[in-house]
């Protein structure tokens, strides 16, 4: 009789802490996967920064990042972390799609000559350590691919973070990424000062980078809305684990009484 009251005491306690472990994991995981994906946009600013050569960054970190990333949505697929997997490759492909979009007004933008210079060929001739031969097919093919990565990065980050978000959340992480950009070590190795204030006229460099990475956010809210239905933010998630964790235990205790 002891031991059956003793077990009855400790089997609800053993399956909250393992409902705990489990959540635990998953958060921790999320955060990785944030952490990983917050590199790749900063390797640039770093190399711009004169921290190290491009070339040099890519290989130490942006390739072991990416590989990473793919090594986590396979750990979350094996342990069915269905809304971790769910969260990272719609993030993912939403953030490649919606760079599809900020391009639409960054390259107009650049046509138009309210942008002093292609940024990505840029970016793909130091990313392949070309700088004197100048661009070629592979350099653009390298710096286009690391554009499109970066989008994908933002999106995961997004969307681990905001889950099914809305439109106004988007629209302000666009904004906010471009604001940042503009203040980053890239615009001034441009040398056209804090907001391209020192460029022409001094306004369509900023006008161009916010109405681009303003579309970048909409689009990926707009699609995250639908991929993510029913994915709530990162806060919540886990106000809804700890709720669950405590209706078991409390519908453990109510049968043990």
């Amino acid at each position: 009789m002891v031991r059956m009251n003793l077990l009855r005491l400790v089997h609800p306690f053993i399956i909250k802490i393992l409902i705990m472990t489990i959540q635990l994991k998953k958060l921790l995981i999320t955060f990785i996967l944030i952490g990983l994906a917050a590199i790749s946009p900063n390797l640039f600013v770093a190399a711009q920064s004169g921290i190290a050569p491009f070339s040099k960054l890519v290989i130490q970190f942006l390739i072991p990042s990416i590989a990473l990333i793919i090594l986590l949505i396979i750990i979350s697929k094996t342990l069915k972390y269905t809304d971790i997997k769910r969260l990272t490759i719609n993030g993912i492909f939403a953030g490649i799609i919606s760079t599809v979009a900020l391009e639409v007004f960054r390259e107009t933008g650049f046509r138009l000559g309210a942008m002093p210079g292609d940024l990505p060929r840029l970016m793909g001739v130091l990313m392949l350590n070309q700088f004197a031969s100048g661009p070629d097919v592979w350099s653009d093919i390298a710096g286009w691919s690391y554009h499109f990565w970066n989008g994908a990065a933002f999106g995961l980050i997004f969307s681990s973070l905001l889950g099914q978000a809305k439109i106004w959340q988007g629209i302000f992480y666009g904004i906010l990424i471009g604001v940042v950009f503009m203040i980053s070590p890239v615009v001034k190795s441009l040398g056209i000062g804090l907001f391209g204030v020192d460029f022409k006229d001094g306004y369509q460099f900023a006008l161009t980078v916010t109405i681009a990475h303003a579309a970048f956010g909409l689009c990926l809210s707009l699609l995250l809305m639908k991929w993510n239905k029913g994915l709530p933010d990162i806060l919540r998630r886990w106000q809804s684990s700890l709720l669950k964790t405590n209706k078991f235990h409390t519908q453990a205790s109510f049968y043990k009484d």
